[in-house]
């Protein structure tokens, strides 16, 4: 999974895995989730992200445990 936040265009970008995109669908003002040939959710995009995400606070408790690293 990666995360990025890119400043220029208040993007943050969640993508899932490395599978590629062949689908999106925009399910409310400025989030748009991208699917796979599968239909699988393989990453979700909000724009205006500064408005929507509280981007100071990032927490990933359960997420980089040693099973993971």
């Amino acid at each position: 999974m990666k995360v990025q936040y890119f400043s220029d265009t208040d993007t943050l970008s969640i993508r899932l895995n490395n599978n590629p995109s062949t689908e999106s669908s925009e399910i409310a003002p400025d989030v748009v989730i991208d699917f796979d040939k599968a239909g699988n959710v393989v990453g979700i995009e909000i724009d205006l992200a500064s408005t929507k995400v509280d981007l100071k606070n990032l927490d990933l408790r359960g997420l980089l445990t040693p099973e993971l690293v």
